[in-house]
């Protein structure tokens, strides 16, 4: 019979006793800890047994963060089931709790468990305080690096708690001890404590987990295509290198290497008046990537996706916003003989008829078995899927991310929720998934994991290796195409999944905790000062820099960057503008892809006549340093709208590396105003109500091709919006400027029949 924990604040006979379990939470008592353990081992117990030890001891409340609404919703779940709280004091936060309500929750509840979004934007909003939270704990903790929230959490936790102490639990926190000391400097971590399927108070808790590679050969009509990519590539390369940027290693480029003199040719052009290769050579980069990808997916995946990206590629070529450089691949001989053997090919990838073999004799052994194929292309994961659903016994169901593209629908949160119920149940018995299920998600241990390919992520693959035996014997099989990409990615997980053991070894030698509690002790902790002062208190002054932030921008990292620079932030919804700095200065924040899609899309414009109607001080601040690549888009067009939203709108443009350097900028701005200018913060953000003249201005500059300043030219020219309509062909050319495109687009839109 086993042994159950016992303590004043988790019900009798609710979580077994597990000494590994036990010694890891003392370790996290005795100061912040980031606790490494295998996938299956009970994380979420040893959370569990650090809150109630500082709710008993210390009283306040604690926190719990994890990735998604799922995982959220499952460990409040097992914390209300086993907490001996009252109802209603363990709580669940995500976007679905209204924000104000979360508000008043938060002053009663003593557990909350929370996505991290969710926390960061009350935080930022002042709807909640930290001061009283006695623990958090940041699950899935090899996410806290970079900008992810859990960064900020941290960071305003132990500048507002007056007793912080903070537990970091995952099952992989990354190979390279960059990556692992960004991680514990990010969470306050002192020190680390790993526990591994070796160790021998873990040992008797795993099962059996057997670790199979599979080396197959690509077959030679599907080697012929690579070689006719191949070729496509050689040419490009060539052409790369009369331009001045050679790429050395051809043969062996990896993305990464692609990535890195996309990065410089941008730089360049940044730079000042970049020379016209540089556009050429970024034009020339576009077709290697897209090429590049169709190789990978012709080692890795098989004819069938690789149809379906050349598919999408020629979509994208011939639409109406399609890309210089996927037109003249659409156009490229090589090309156009791979889309011909494609529709000739009668040969799969051998990969596919190996899941079928190796699922189907699974199922045929163990009837109620349950297997998860893992993908890293959701056209893979459509082809197995199909090619599984027509095996009597197989029950397959694709399982992808949410975002949605050409001819492929992503799922909603709700309806991956019902995937796994009904995978759980039984409805579905294999599940071909992307990297969406790796992690995130409460999916149940399953008898088999079969890899359609390596991945040179060691977090990632560890995270795949451990949806299987968790409570019984389990069984891994990787699928490995030789002479491939396939055979470096695997080369490079197996060696980084080793290093990262063999550093967490070292690391907890090196970061050893302060002591180490005995169970006997019942998690025994110091209690700190209690005359210790808070790092930040909130003081009202007049010299502090206000910002007023639209809502949605808190979903960024400029509004916590704001935060940490001193301003003080405040939250409304905007009808017009992302800031407002002063009552005259009111600012637009464009991402590089934001702008460029606000451009296709013809909403840009509308948004920049708002604003500079609204304040007497406009400004735009596109932000990111990939501007003149995205999307393809002709630099020129990028250029003239620019120009236009200076010069016609009267709108200050300024640009921005990154949300920090946006930050920067606007606290800058807003000093001077404030500080300097001595100007208060005036929220009069609401749509203005044009004056007759910017309506019918507006009215003629929503014909595409035609700006403000032609607007204007017709106006004065015809005097009325209704004789513009009326004009000819030929009376439109007498207009100032209004060329014979501009006159025929007018009349084709005026004068062509209403076709829905």
């Amino acid at each position: 019979m086993p042994e159950y924990i016992r303590h004043p604040l988790i019900k009798a006979d609710a979580v077994e006793q597990r000494l590994y379990q036990l010694d890891l939470a003392g370790k996290a008592l005795d100061t912040s800890t980031l606790v490494v353990l295998p996938t299956g081992l009970g994380k979420t117990v040893i959370s569990l047994l650090v809150m109630a030890s500082r709710l008993e001891k210390y009283g306040g409340k604690v926190v719990v963060l994890s990735p998604t609404k799922p995982l959220v919703e499952q460990h409040a779940s097992f914390f209300k089931n086993v907490f001996q709280l009252p109802e209603g004091e363990v709580l669940t936060f995500t976007g679905s709790v209204n924000p104000e309500k979360r508000a008043e929750l938060w002053e009663r509840g003593k557990v909350i468990v929370s996505t991290p979004q969710v926390i960061e934007n009350d935080i930022l909003t002042k709807r909640i305080s930290l001061e009283n939270v006695t623990h958090i704990t940041f699950d899935e903790a090899h996410r806290a690096v970079g900008n992810y929230a859990y960064t900020y959490i941290a960071e305003k936790y132990y500048e507002t708690a007056k007793n912080p102490l903070c537990l970091g639990i995952t099952a992989s926190p990354g190979s390279s001890d960059e990556k692992i000391a960004e991680v514990c400097e990010s969470l306050h971590i002192e020190s680390v404590a790993v526990k591994t399927e070796s160790d021998k108070d873990v040992m008797p808790y795993i099962h059996k987990k057997d670790v199979e590679w599979r080396r197959i050969d690509l077959p030679d009509g599907m080697k012929e295509i690579k070689d006719l990519l191949n070729n496509v590539l050689v040419d490009r390369f060539k052409k790369l290198t009369e331009l001045g940027y050679p790429i050395y290693n051809q043969k062996y480029v990896s993305k990464k290497d692609l990535l890195g003199l996309q990065g410089k040719l941008q730089g360049e052009l940044r730079g000042g008046m970049p020379d016209s290769s540089v556009y050429s050579a970024i034009s020339l980069l576009a077709e290697i990537m897209k090429v590049n990808h169709a190789v990978e997916i012709t080692e890795t995946q098989g004819i069938e996706s690789l149809r379906m990206y050349m598919e999408r590629l020629d979509n994208e070529a011939y639409s109406k916003n399609g890309s210089k450089a996927s037109k003249r691949l659409a156009e490229d001989l090589y090309i156009r003989q791979v889309v011909r053997c494609l529709k000739d090919c009668d040969i799969e990838h051998p990969k596919l008829e190996y899941v079928k073999s190796i699922v189907l004799d699974e199922l045929e052994n163990k009837p109620h078995s349950r297997v998860i194929v893992f993908a890293n292309y959701r056209d893979t994961a459509e082809m197995i899927t199909n090619a599984l659903s027509e095996i009597e016994g197989i029950r397959p169901v694709r399982f992808v991310g949410q975002a949605s593209k050409y001819k492929d629908k992503g799922l909603t949160q709700k309806q991956q929720v019902e995937i796994i119920e009904q995978f759980k149940t039984g409805d579905y018995n294999v599940l071909v998934a992307t990297s969406v299920a790796e992690e995130g998600l409460d999916i149940p241990s399953t008898d088999l994991v079969l890899f359609y390919e390596p991945i040179p992520s060691e977090i990632r693959s560890i995270q795949r290796k451990g949806r299987t035996g968790r409570k019984h014997e389990g069984r891994v099989v990787v699928l490995v195409t030789k002479g491939t990409r396939d055979e470096g990615y695997y080369w490079s997980s197996l060696s980084r999944e080793r290093k990262m053991q063999s550093n967490m070894k070292e690391l907890q030698a090196s970061m050893p905790a302060k002591k180490n509690s005995a169970i006997a002790e019942e998690f025994a902790a110091e209690f700190p000062d209690e005359e210790q002062k808070t790092l930040f208190e909130y003081e009202h002054n007049d010299d502090k820099i206000r910002i007023v932030v639209d809502q949605r921008e808190i979903r960024s990292s400029v509004a916590r960057n704001l935060d940490r620079s001193g301003a003080e932030i405040i939250v409304k919804t905007l009808e017009v503008a992302d800031y407002i700095l002063s009552d005259r200065i009111a600012v637009e924040r464009k991402e590089t892809q934001d702008f460029i899609s606000s451009l296709i899309e013809q909403k840009l414009f509308e948004q920049i006549a708002n604003l500079s109607r609204t304040y007497e001080k406009p400004v735009l601040i596109v932000e990111g340093e990939s501007l003149f690549n995205c999307r393809g888009m002709n630099p020129n067009a990028i250029q003239g709208a620019l120009s236009s939203i200076s010069l016609d709108f009267g709108v200050s443009v300024f640009y921005t590396r990154d949300a920090e350097d946006t930050a920067s900028m606007l606290i800058q701005i807003a000093k001077r105003e404030q500080v300097d200018e001595k100007r208060e913060v005036n929220m009069h953000g609401k749509k203005s109500a044009p004056m007759l003249p910017q309506q019918q201005e507006y009215v003629i500059s929503s014909i595409s091709d035609i700006g403000p300043k032609a607007a204007r030219n017709l106006l004065h020219h015809f005097h009325t919006v209704e004789n513009i309509m009326k004009a000819s062909y030929e009376e439109l050319l007498e207009v100032n400027n209004i060329g014979p495109k501009t006159a025929a687009r007018i009349r084709e839109i005026v004068g062509s029949e209403y076709k829905n």
